[in-house]
């Protein structure tokens, strides 16, 4: 068995019909392939040179800023006013809905629960623990002890009266006839219908069977040569053959088409180099040019003369915000104490009370 794929063999027809085909298809796909090469650079330079600069100018930077000086400011001041209003609606919440019901329950429903259970215990539970276990116990023994003896006399009772005399009839009565009348059926109905299904139906059905077979044949030789072999004869003389040329028609009109997109390809190639290299010539160097000698300059000027001053004012802007926020946190609630120290010192004591106007703590100054 050959594994590599062996060419199949062109004949003059494949040959005759490639060459126009393909002459064809370059004229045609020439135009839509420099038209689809020009559509994509042109889309390129407007996506890198136009609309993704507007849109970081005119969308990003905006953003930015607004995010930066405005919307984060306000978050954070919105956030701190939440958490100071949070606190506040926390402990009024405690203090109205949480504090009440705790003291309730620990100072008033557990101890009257406590008593109401000790009452339950001592009125209720010993009592009725008494009397089942000293009256109704030993009532219900006896009871069951009765009820297991009736229960006996009754089953003796019912077995003698309702079971024993029907077990009797079935096993010396029904049981004798039944087997009586089985083998009269079987001697008068079985045995004939037995023979006659031997030695009658099984040659009629054998005889049946074989003209069957007969008429199948007949129907299945009359069926090929009708449909069968023309059908047949059809395909293998007049369709492979169409459908083959129509494969080869095909075949060679998409490789006309590949190769003929490939020399677009390379026509487009070199169209846009020249048209790219008349572009830098024409538009891109002067461009350049004015940016490197007339912008730059301009833009570094803008920048120093406008854009540093302005930083510098919005810096200062927002240092004063911050101060001003910190002044109206101090005084709303006051500059927050110290961390004590770690370690104390050891000639002051450890539970010394905090120094006021009138008093010292020191041992110079004391009274």
């Amino acid at each position: 068995m050959d594994l590599e794929k062996r060419p199949e063999p062109e004949g003059c027809l494949v040959v005759a019909i490639r060459l126009p085909v393909r002459i064809l298809a370059l004229v045609l796909v020439v135009p839509v392939r420099l038209a689809w090469d020009a559509l994509t650079v042109v889309g390129r330079v407007l996506r890198d040179r136009v609309l993704v600069p507007l849109a970081r100018v005119l969308v990003v930077v905006p953003a930015v800023w607004l995010y930066a000086y405005v919307l984060a400011p306000v978050g954070r001041a919105m956030a701190w006013l939440g958490r100071g209003v949070g606190v506040g609606l926390r402990w009024l919440g405690l203090a109205l809905f949480v504090w009440p019901w705790v003291a309730l329950w620990r100072y008033g429903l557990v101890p009257v629960g406590l008593a109401l259970a000790w009452l339950v215990r001592v009125l209720v539970v010993v009592p009725a623990v008494w009397l089942y276990a000293y009256v109704l116990a030993p009532v219900g023994r006896a009871m069951a002890w009765l009820g297991r003896g009736v229960g006996v006399g009754l089953r003796w009772l019912g077995l003698a009266l309702f079971v024993w005399p029907w077990v009797a009839l079935w096993r010396y009565g029904l049981v004798p006839v039944g087997l009586a009348l089985a083998w009269l059926v079987r001697m008068l109905v079985v045995v004939p219908c037995a023979w006659a299904y031997t030695h009658l139906l099984t040659p009629v059905g054998h005889a049946l069977r074989w003209a069957a077979l007969a008429l199948g044949r007949c129907a299945a030789t009359l069926v090929r040569w009708i449909f069968v072999v023309p059908a047949l004869t059809l395909w293998r003389w007049v369709l492979v053959p169409v459908g083959r040329a129509l494969a080869v028609l095909a075949r060679e009109i998409g490789a006309a088409l590949g190769h003929a997109w490939r020399v677009a390809g390379y026509v487009s190639l070199a169209v846009g180099r020249f048209l790219g290299r008349l572009l830098r010539w024409l538009v891109v160097d002067p461009l350049r040019w004015t940016y490197r000698s007339v912008l730059t300059p301009v833009g570094h000027a803008v920048r120093d003369q406008v854009w540093r001053p302005v930083a510098r004012l919005a810096k200062e802007i927002r240092a004063s915000v911050r101060q001003a926020r910190a002044d109206i946190r101090r005084a709303l609630f006051g500059t927050p104490p110290p961390p004590e120290p770690q370690v104390r010192d050891r000639r002051e004591p450890s539970g010394a009370r905090p120094r006021t106007l009138g008093s010292s703590t020191t041992a110079l100054t004391k009274d």
